[in-house]
């Protein structure tokens, strides 16, 4: 429910009308108000009017979607709404993918008893997401809250711009160019094990506790710093790097920025200033200082290309080649690949982390299959080819793949139809909010079986080859909604899935894990990823 402008016109001329109605046509019952006051009292009354059909009598009784299966229950007038800012998110709609029976299509109802659309079928996400993918776009509100950390750039935009910003950043995401950024990744995550082992290991006999999260969003900072501007920040090396500083305020969940979220989802953006502990102008000021270090790195990388010429590789290099971005899109794209590059590898790989903590048999047979084919010690010898060798490894993959099955990086997706539309023939009206659940999608039994929730590396091996399966035993590629589909798919899955191959090896070669406490199992807590919060240790 939205008080729009143009709601507020009409109601205000309807209410203009009854008061002139009613000093015209009977006086004796308003001798004695002004047509002022006439107005404000029917303009109150139509407003608690239009709100009662819009809560209770619309969703409830003409809504074209009340008819479709969905839970009962929630509370009054927040129905389930509240859900999608629980921690983790995703189990809530897992549970009702699980409890009712349905066709792809579930309602249920969120705030102000708007009803609300699930997809929970492959048939649904393929329309959603394949066949008709620019009917549908993410709702205004957190795109809003979003756009203040990524830009404007390929995860944000829409339609026309949308496709223009995909055909010019794929070439960057070839498979050519993922290969050739294998010995980069090897040689970071050998940086990282030589910086874990002498600032964690080498004072204290050999073991440590340290805080996972911590190492991993450097290094992937570095990663990042080094594909996306040809920079290496070298965060690893440096704790005290402004970047990683940044990124860690702005990423670090919190319940004063999970309201700060929920506000500008509702549009209710006005009453950020309002969370206590100036929440909002702090995350305001760490958003400013992001887009002014990136505006800095474009423009010393024109005047770097401008002075020697460029033979540079990395992702903004191709997009200055292409003569086709100003200096403020280049900005809104590296805003985009630095923290959708970073973050959502770092959180992957320390839940790698956790799994096989909690896992030490599975542990003990992946480091066996990696110190059986490969140093983990030392750089990469020039002349190996070692994504085809991490690539080719069964137990590797599938921890890798298993990990992202179980904690996809963003475990929920929305979008909204551009006009009145229909998915699966059932009529959806423009404006419906549609849920798209990896988390959920990715765990459900009716897909994955009745061991959908176990860890099951396994699954993500050939029974007859022992080679490294795509699909996790699954008859449908929409069982694994991690990367989503279609045109809005995540453009680097190639890049991540390549760099957490060499971070695992490289760090499960080198140490064995254990959990420091184990009866502390973390939570998926991030703003908009499965960040653990308070890290893993």
């Amino acid at each position: 429910m939205s008080l729009s402008l143009g709601i507020l016109v009409l109601l205000s001329s309807i209410s203009i009308t009854q008061a002139a109605v009613c000093l015209k046509y009977l006086p004796q019952y308003f001798e004695n108000q002004t047509l002022h006051h006439l107005f404000w009292c029917a303009q109150g009354v139509n407003i608690i009017l239009w709100a009662i059909y819009e809560t209770q009598i619309y969703p409830r009784f003409i809504c074209p979607l009340r008819q479709l299966p969905g839970p009962t229950g929630g509370y009054p007038l927040l129905g389930y709404g509240l859900i999608r800012f629980k921690k983790p998110v995703g189990p809530e709609y897992l549970k009702f993918m699980q409890e009712t029976s349905h066709n792809g299509l579930m309602r249920y109802r969120g705030f102000l008893n708007t009803n609300n659309v699930l997809l929970a079928s492959p048939q649904t996400l393929a329309e959603v997401l394949v066949k008709r993918p620019y009917d549908f776009e993410k709702p205004e509100g957190p795109r809003n809250f979003m756009r203040r950390v990524l830009g404007d750039g390929l995860v944000l935009v829409e339609g026309d711009v949308h496709k223009f910003q995909r055909k010019r950043l794929m070439p960057s995401f070839s498979f050519r160019n993922i290969k050739d950024l294998y010995p980069t990744f090897w040689d970071k995550s050998i940086k990282l094990t030589d910086a874990i082992a002498e600032k964690v290991l080498a004072s204290s006999g050999g073991t440590g506790i340290t805080d996972v999260n911590f190492w991993s969003t450097k290094v992937t900072l570095d990663i990042i710093g080094i594909a996306g501007l040809g920079r290496d920040f070298n965060t690893i090396k440096n704790s005290d790097d402004l970047l990683a500083q940044t990124y860690d305020k702005i990423m670090e969940p919190s319940l004063g920025k999970m309201i700060i979220f929920a506000l500008t989802s509702y549009k209710l953006h006005w009453l950020n200033q309002f969370v206590p502990g100036r929440i909002d102008a702090k995350l305001e000021s760490a958003t400013d200082s992001l887009r002014r270090t990136c505006i800095h790195f474009v423009h010393e990388k024109r005047e770097k290309s401008a002075a020697m010429g460029s033979e540079s590789t990395d992702i903004l290099s191709k997009l200055m080649e292409t003569n086709e971005f100003s200096n403020e899109e280049l900005v809104d794209q590296l805003l985009t690949f630095i923290a959708a590059g970073h973050e959502t590898t770092s959180s992957t790989f320390a839940w790698v982390i956790y799994l096989l903590a909690s896992n030490p048999h599975i542990q003990s047979q992946l480091r066996e299959e990696i110190h059986a084919n490969l140093r983990t010690t030392s750089p990469v010898d020039a002349d190996s080819d070692l994504s085809s060798v991490l690539e080719s490894l069964p137990l590797l993959n599938g921890v890798c793949n298993e990990t992202l099955r179980l904690y996809p990086t963003v475990p929920l997706s929305m979008r909204t139809p551009r006009q009145d539309t229909t998915i699966a023939g059932q009529r959806i009206p423009k404006g419906t909010e549609i849920y798209i659940v990896p988390w959920a999608v990715n765990r459900d039994q009716e897909l994955w079986g009745p061991d959908a929730d176990v860890f099951k590396p396994e699954r993500w091996i050939d029974a007859e080859t022992g080679k490294p399966n795509n699909t996790g035993g699954t008859s449908s590629n929409y069982s694994i909604l991690t990367f989503l589909h279609g045109v809005h798919s995540c453009i680097g899955q190639g890049f991540a899935k390549a760099e957490l191959r060499a971070l695992t090896a490289a760090f499960v070669g080198a140490f064995e894990i254990e959990l420091a406490y184990p009866d502390r199992p973390p939570i998926p807590a991030g703003l908009i990823t499965t960040k653990p919060e308070g890290g893993i240790e």
